[in-house]
């Protein structure tokens, strides 16, 4: 992760997605949305928006064809350590474009979680979905539920690839200063970018 022209760069070379997180574990209900343009891709890869941080606990959705080699759309909750985890969504999805800005949006509330790509809608809890893989559906369902996943922090990050984020913007009403991150913690890439973005 690094700081170039206003415009956090990072690499990862691995199919192991890296994480930068911002927030607590009181965080409830809110928003989280980041700009991303994928510059170089290494291997399979994916492209991550992360709510309800905790430790290694989360409720994310990735981008990429990591999982299974297609081009998809994961949304799942769970241990991010481990990888143990409950499937929340299943959808073909094109990759990014190299070289294009997209814009992420992950919303939680309650039980509730939206997950939107340049503002088109992908999936949202209660919707049906069929996960399908090799070209047949081997499981139908509906798109689960966060169980218990009703706190914590936010994040974004990357699995085999280079790229560029910007224009990060969490909103919600107990996010401190209404969507602007209070600065806490010297000397930390994302204290480092949000003060760099501020001035």
């Amino acid at each position: 992760w690094e700081v170039i022209d206003r415009e956090l760069h990072a690499v990862s070379a691995d199919g192991w997605p890296r994480l930068l997180t911002i927030g607590n574990k009181k965080w409830w209900d809110y928003t989280i949305e980041v700009d991303v343009k994928p510059i170089e891709k290494h291997g399979r890869t994916s492209i991550v928006i992360a709510a309800r941080i905790k430790d290694t606990w989360l409720v994310f959705c990735e981008i990429g064809d990591r999982l299974f080699g297609t081009p998809n759309v994961v949304c799942r909750t769970g241990d991010f350590h481990t990888n143990r985890s409950e499937l929340l969504y299943f959808g073909n999805y094109p990759l990014l474009k190299l070289d294009d800005w997209s814009t992420l949006k992950l919303s939680v509330k309650g039980e509730t979680f939206i997950f939107s790509i340049n503002d088109e809608k992908i999936t949202e809890t209660g919707g049906d979905f069929a996960f399908v893989l090799a070209g047949r559906a081997i499981f139908e369902g509906k798109v689960g539920r966060l169980h218990g996943f009703l706190t914590g922090g936010a994040g974004f990050g990357l699995a085999n690839y280079t790229a560029k984020f910007d224009n990060l913007i969490i909103t919600g009403k107990d996010i401190p200063n209404k969507g602007t991150l209070p600065v806490v913690s010297r000397g930390k890439l994302a204290t480092t970018w949000g003060h760099l973005k501020r001035f």
